[in-house]
């Protein structure tokens, strides 16, 4: 019986050399029939009919799939994490890492070796997964993907695809992501086991090839032997993984250390009283513009329509009594997590990480805005449009009303992830609150959001008579530009987001002439420059700061502050992080220091 035959002799134990490559190759055939003949009418019954009617197909497709494999390995191996980085020459290397799976292939035994291979396809997979997290980080938030602390922004980014383009782009772009993992997972062990399998039935070339690939490894690190501009000794996929695991633990550490941190306040336990005299009497209002970054005033694309709104604003402003100081503030975010930047610049804290805010806005460290409700001598409210849920954070701000989405009337369109036009929500905040007769001067915490991401549609200013619920947008948001022809185009984001801070400081600084009062302090700045593809690569984290009022003593009290006249700050105007302002503004405006905790 000739299968009976033949498996027997493939019993026989390993002996490298004694056989050649084919006939190793036929007797692996045979081992896999181990307990039988393949039943007629198999599947595998007909595959081996088919190969053995066609054997130089068959032989030609073994090659395509084990090239095919090499290349997945070698690969996701050599695989940069970065976009721009992702060249051919960059895979003109020799991975170590390759190398040495070879060598723990050649030397285990079949059992072993396959959970070897196994094993490595999944760190594979990992190593792929990361890569291409690092990837989407870098071109949106300027900076790689962290295991211990990112995991919580994936649920965020889901809400904004699916405010920017729909539930059902949204579900589905969730469903891809699960989908495409598992298949690089499938794939990529499915490749090393074929490889395994390759080099155990090709022992003696494989060794000799495993050795010269070693040698060649180690001479070209140890003469620093480059190809392309970089080394053609890689270790790419180890110090990546080694890279994210140093990250991991290196947060896990910060984490313990900001707690303490957190706890320590300069201001903490100063009296109500010595909190803000300076500045009595005055409506102060706090602006965050949405993604307001350097780049909006710099970058030769955006900047020249930008300018030329900062320009005129300061002009219209002039005309109306107010003056104004401007200098940059370094944002703790980059690209998003608008919260960061905002909770930053009032609690004087570096928040630059979920896990920080979270620790931060559970305890009770003095924000800026909270500062003015403990004095007792100003309402203070809070103006969110972006808020379309619970906000516990309101109390840690110390707002004694907050007024969401849902509190401005509007019966408008959406403008993709932005609920109502700036315009509008100003004058909401005018008429329900700013406008109405106090006892009390009020400090206001405004947050804008039509120059958010996409940037399609944009609303255009209408007249402030005409703003009524909101309806007048109806028209303007349908002849809009789309989010789907904006958000993948480069060129087009940029020019949009340039035409988008140019609304969003058109609307506020309207809104101030037609509204402000000589009480009246206003306090802008952006939270965070725009995506690293639209701020450009290695971009700042520069924001723009402006002070506006018409009582000129308000900005007396910041003379040593050595901002920029105007609300365009120079380039060489002072750059302080933004965990700074609070102390600064609290300094400035006659707070004293009462140190409590640390």
């Amino acid at each position: 019986m000739p299968v009976f035959t033949r498996f027997r002799q493939s019993s026989q134990p390993d002996i490298p050399g004694d056989e050649s490559g084919t006939e190793r190759e036929e007797r692996a055939e045979v081992v896999t029939a181990e307990v039988g003949a393949p039943a007629p009418g198999s599947r595998l019954a007909h595959l081996r009919a088919w190969r053995t009617r066609h054997p130089r197909a068959a032989r030609a497709l073994r090659l395509t799939t084990t090239a095919l494999a090499a290349a997945l390995v070698l690969g996701a191996l050599l695989l940069p994490n970065t976009l721009p980085a992702v060249e051919p020459d960059r895979f003109a290397r020799i991975p170590a890492e390759a190398v040495a799976g070879a060598v723990v292939t050649l030397v285990l035994p079949r059992r072993p070796r396959l959970v070897a291979a196994v094993l490595y396809g999944l760190g594979l997979t990992a190593l792929t997964t990361v890569n291409l997290l690092d990837m989407g980080f870098n071109e949106y938030l300027g900076r790689g993907f962290n295991a211990a602390l990112d995991w919580d922004l994936l649920p965020d980014a889901q809400a904004y695809v699916e405010d920017t383009l729909g539930g059902g782009v949204a579900t589905a772009a969730a469903v891809g992501a699960v989908v495409l993992v598992l298949l690089v997972a499938a794939v990529m062990v499915a490749a090393t086991i074929r490889l395994s399998d390759v080099l155990a039935r090709h022992r003696p070339r494989a060794t000799k090839g495993a050795l010269l690939a070693g040698t060649a490894w180690v001479t070209c690190s140890a003469l620093g032997l480059t190809l392309f501009g970089g080394p053609i000794a890689s270790e790419r996929g180890a110090g990546a993984l080694r890279v994210h695991a140093q990250r991991t633990v290196e947060s896990l550490r910060d984490e313990a250390a900001f707690v303490q941190e957190s706890k320590a306040d300069t201001f903490g336990n100063t009296p109500p009283g010595q909190l803000l005299p300076d500045l009595r009497g005055k409506d102060v209002i706090f602006t965050f513009i949405e993604s307001y970054g350097r780049s909006a005033v710099e970058d030769p694309i955006m900047a020249p329509g930008v300018d030329r709104t900062l320009d005129t604003s300061t002009e219209a402003l002039a005309k109306a009594g107010f003056h104004a100081r401007s200098g940059w503030l370094t944002s703790a975010t980059y690209g998003g997590s608008s919260w960061l930047g905002h909770s930053t610049t009032m609690s004087g804290l570096w928040i630059d990480n979920q896990r920080r805010y979270r620790t931060v806005t559970a305890g009770d460290h003095l924000t800026l805005t909270k500062a003015f409700q403990k004095t007792g001598a100003w309402d203070t409210v809070g103006v969110m449009p972006g808020v379309q849920k619970g906000w516990p954070e309101e109390k840690w701000y110390g707002l004694d009303k907050l007024y969401d989405a849902f509190d401005l009337g509007y019966k408008g369109p959406k403008f993709s992830w932005s609920t109502m036009p700036d315009q509008y929500a100003l004058e909401a905040f005018q008429r329900r609150v700013h406008g109405k007769k106090r006892d009390k001067p009020l400090m206001s915490f405004v947050i804008l959001t039509s120059s958010h991401q996409p940037w399609a549609p944009i609303p255009k200013t209408v007249g402030w008579d005409e703003l009524g619920d909101g309806s007048v947008f109806d028209a303007i948001q349908k002849s809009g530009k789309k989010a789907a022809d904006i958000i993948t185009d480069t060129t087009k984001s940029r020019q949009e987001y340039g035409r988008s801070i140019q609304y969003s400081v058109t609307s506020l600084t309207q809104w101030l002439e037609r509204y402000g009062t000589d009480e009246t302090v206003l306090v802008f700045l952006g939270d965070h420059q725009p995506i690293a593809r639209v701020s450009g690569d290695r971009a700042s984290r520069d924001v723009p700061v402006s002070i506006v009022a018409k009582d000129r003593e308000v900005l007396d009290k910041v003379a040593d502050w050595n901002w920029t006249e105007g609300l365009k700050p120079d380039r060489d105007a002072p750059v302080w992080k933004m965990s700074a302002f609070r102390d600064r503004f609290l300094t400035a405006f006659g707070s004293t220091p009462h140190p409590s905790g640390g």
